[in-house]
């Protein structure tokens, strides 16, 4: 089984909340279009002034989503 890769964008201010809202939005219509194997999108607070918007990927499929996205960061993603 291939390993799931959380790639993660950051967004800070007092604007944070919305734009990894918005932001969301976005990585689905990506996955869509590009059909990828794994269909995990996400955001989330930090706290007020930090949200994060997040894409799940195999492994197989990170350096080419990596490269064309440009994440701030990565993780293991774990269920």
């Amino acid at each position: 089984m291939e390993r799931k890769i959380k790639l993660i964008w950051d967004f800070r201010g007092p604007s944070a909340h919305k734009t990894a809202k918005h932001h969301e939005i976005h990585l689905k219509e990506y996955v869509f279009s590009e059909k990828l194997a794994i269909t995990i999108t996400g955001f989330q607070d930090v706290n007020e002034m930090h949200s994060i918007a997040y894409l799940v990927v195999t492994d197989s499929e990170m350096k080419a989503v990596r490269d064309r996205l440009k994440p701030h960061r990565g993780q293991l993603y774990e269920e």
